[in-house]
C-alpha cells in the first residue's frame, strides 16, 4: 500500500531521512524544526498562496522543515503530521518548550501589560505559548506579548467535554482548510475540540473516522461523531449536531435528522458511519 502523501514527508526528489529505505527519493535530508510565530499560518498544497489551503497552523506549533525556497518552506506539521508548504515569514527557530496553551476561543497579545496598549493577534484556541514573565493579571509570552493569563491553561490541564468546546465555535465562519476561531472546516472543528480535551486527533475526515469504535445511530449521544463522505459532525445530545458546514457557511447547530435529509438530497448521500471516542 502506498504512503499517504498528506502524512509522508517525501517527494520524488527529496524525502525525510527517517524514510530512507521506505520511500524512494533522489535525496534524503534531516528536517529542521521551526515554530509558527504568526498568530496563524496557512498550510498549502504548493508553494503558492493561490494554491489550495489544506490546513492551518497555530502560533507555537512546530513545523519540521525539509526544504526552503524563496518565500515558502516545505515540511510537516508535528502536531498532526500534515505535510505542505508554509510561508517562511511565519516561521522562526523554536522558542522554549511551551508552558501553556490558549484556552479561550481567541485572545490578543498586548505590547504592554495593559489592555490599552497595542494589540496583536488574535491567537486561537490551542495555540502553544511559553510564559516568561507575569505582571498583574497578564503573562508575557515569548515571541509575542502580554496575554491575560485567564485565557491560558498550563500544558497538561485540559477540558473534559469536547462537545462543549465545539459549541464555543458556534457562528465561526466556515473556511476550507481552517482550524482556528476565525474560520474552520468540519474536521478542523472536531480536531480543535478534541485537542482542547487532551485527545490527539488527525486532520482530515477520513482519518478521523478511524477514531474510537463504531456504534449504531440508535446509540448516539453527546460527543459521538457522525460521518458522511467528506464530512463530520459532533453530537450535542441524541438528536442535535454541531458542525462547520458549507450550507450555513458557519459552525451551526441543527437536528441530525434535518441535516441527514438535506445532505442525502445532494451528491454526498447518507451517513457512512457513527463513532464513539
Amino acid at each position: 500500500m502506498s504512503a499517504d502523501p498528506r502524512l509522508t514527508l517525501a517527494r520524488p526528489d527529496l524525502a525525510s531521512r527517517a524514510l530512507e529505505g521506505l520511500v524512494p527519493a533522489t535525496a534524503y535530508a534531516d528536517p529542521t524544526p521551526m515554530a509558527v510565530i504568526a498568530p496563524g499560518a496557512g498550510l498549502y498544497a504548493r508553494a503558492d498562496l493561490a494554491a489550495e489551503r489544506q490546513s492551518h497552523l497555530l502560533f507555537g506549533e512546530i513545523f519540521d522543515v525539509l526544504e526552503t525556497k524563496a518565500a515558502f518552506a516545505w515540511g510537516q506539521a508535528r502536531r498532526d503530521g500534515y505535510v505542505g508548504y508554509v510561508e517562511t515569514a511565519a516561521l522562526a527557530a523554536p522558542p522554549p518548550e511551551p508552558t501553556h496553551r490558549v484556552a479561550a476561543i481567541r485572545t490578543y497579545a498586548f505590547a504592554e501589560p495593559s489592555i490599552k496598549s497595542q494589540a496583536h493577534g488574535p491567537y486561537s484556541l490551542n495555540a502553544l505559548v511559553a510564559v516568561e514573565a507575569r505582571e498583574g493579571r497578564f503573562a508575557k509570552v515569548v515571541g509575542s506579548g502580554w496575554i491575560v493569563e485567564a485565557h491560558l491553561s498550563p500544558i497538561g490541564r485540559f477540558e473534559t467535554d469536547p462537545a462543549a468546546m465545539a459549541e464555543r465555535f458556534q457562528g465561526a465562519p466556515y473556511l476550507w482548510g481552517g482550524r482556528e476561531s476565525l474560520g474552520l472546516d468540519c474536521s478542523g472543528l472536531v480536531q480543535q475540540a478534541l485537542m482542547a480535551c487532551g485527545q490527539a486527533c488527525p486532520r482530515d475526515t477520513d482519518q478521523q473516522q478511524a477514531l474510537g469504535h463504531e456504534i449504531q445511530s440508535s446509540e448516539l449521544t453527546r460527543g459521538d461523531l457522525v460521518f458522511w463522505n467528506g464530512h463530520v459532525a459532533m453530537m450535542l445530545d441524541s438528536a442535535r449536531i454541531i458542525h462547520a458546514n458549507a450550507h450555513h457557511m458557519a459552525v451551526a447547530i441543527e437536528p441530525l435528522a434535518e441535516a441527514v435529509a438535506r445532505i442525502a438530497a445532494g451528491p454526498t448521500g447518507q451517513p457512512t458511519g457513527y463513532r464513539r471516542l
